[in-house]
């Protein structure tokens, strides 16, 4: 194995008490070597300065404030400054079991990888809509496993929420580019490209605390089906046709419902098949009735916000000639 020197990256807007949770999580990691902590303020009015201060006796950090450039930038201008060779990028809203690191480092010793992403775990403290969303956004049934399952339909695409990447990929990629959402697949893209391997570590989880609400999460698996257009148009080679089933499902949905209207019922009863599987998955993985229920509304939130974001970004990238940042600004951080 490579002679690996750990730092976390961080970026962080606003949220201090979300650093407070998760340097704790870290301060208590079951790792005999030393790493490192990076904290980048990304512009924040809201400063976790002193949150980092109480925790310099615990752990090696190093903190860095900057003007508001998005977190994909934030990622790289703390991979740019620390002083590891192996970055682990976590959101702020994480929190990392004690075992994490120990994980990772006995991954790298069986087969080493220069990225590698790690699955997101409810932890038991979450509200049932964040167990229900985590559910959604984790099931075979829902994404096909993309986001950490082993049994995913795809190859593996890390998650800047829990990714780690060698200094020498980043070097070699640049790191993160300025579109948000979806400038984890873009980098992952960029480092296949560039010769490299990702791989999943099943066992490097993280519990993600997703601070969400039904409203946000619409938002945000909305911005999810905007962008995929615009890799799809960066990486043609990426291209799949089932990143067209969400609109599909949204749009058989409609017209199954409109069939049952009149008398034709045998579509419905298809959907509600698909809904009972979700339900009865759900109630066996999460053991609550309640988040069961909440799964079944988390994917239709989910299918709808995505497969319209998909819909309406693909038929303005493809009947336009504007670039993407024009026709959807609200995609793009401009870097200062």
């Amino acid at each position: 194995m490579h002679d690996i020197s750990f730092s976390f990256i961080i970026p962080v807007f606003n949220r201090p008490d979300e650093v407070q949770e998760l340097l704790e999580s870290l301060s208590k990691q079951k790792f005999d070597a030393s790493f490192e902590v990076v904290i980048v303020e990304d512009g924040s009015t809201l400063s976790s300065k002193n949150v980092v201060e109480a925790f310099r006796d615990q752990l090696q950090i190093s903190y860095f404030e900057k003007e508001n450039t998005g977190p994909g930038d934030s990622r790289n201008y703390g991979m740019e400054n620390a002083k590891g060779n192996y970055f682990i990028v976590l959101d702020s809203d994480c929190i990392i079991p004690p075992q994490y690191l120990s994980e990772v480092t006995k991954e790298l010793k069986q087969e080493f990888v220069h990225c590698y992403g790690g699955p997101d775990a409810a932890h038991e403290s979450f509200t049932l809509v964040q167990k229900a969303i985590n559910y959604v956004m984790t099931s075979l049934f829902t994404t096909g496993g993309i986001r950490g399952n082993k049994k995913a339909l795809d190859k593996f695409q890390p998650r800047s929420f829990n990714m780690g990447i060698s200094k020498e990929a980043f070097e070699a990629t640049k790191g993160f580019g300025n579109i948000h959402p979806g400038e984890d697949p873009d980098l992952t893209f960029r480092i296949w490209k560039a010769g490299y391997n990702t791989r999943l570590f099943s066992a490097a989880f993280v519990y993600h605390k997703r601070r969400i609400d039904w409203s946000k999460f619409y938002k945000q698996v909305n911005k999810f089906g905007m962008v995929r257009p615009i890799l799809n148009k960066w990486h043609p080679g990426t291209s799949k046709l089932t990143y067209w089933f969400p609109t599909f499902f949204t749009l058989g949905l409609l017209v199954s419902i409109s069939l049952y209207t009149i008398g034709f019922s045998w579509p419905i009863w298809c959907y509600n098949g698909y809904f009972l599987l979700i339900f009865f998955d759900s109630l066996f993985k999460n053991r609550s009735l309640a988040i069961a229920l909440l799964s079944i509304f988390a994917t239709l939130i989910q299918f709808v916000g995505y497969g319209w974001g998909f819909l309406k970004s693909t038929f303005l990238l493809n009947f336009n000639n504007k670039e993407a940042e024009e026709l959807l600004p609200k995609l793009f951080f401009k870097k200062h």
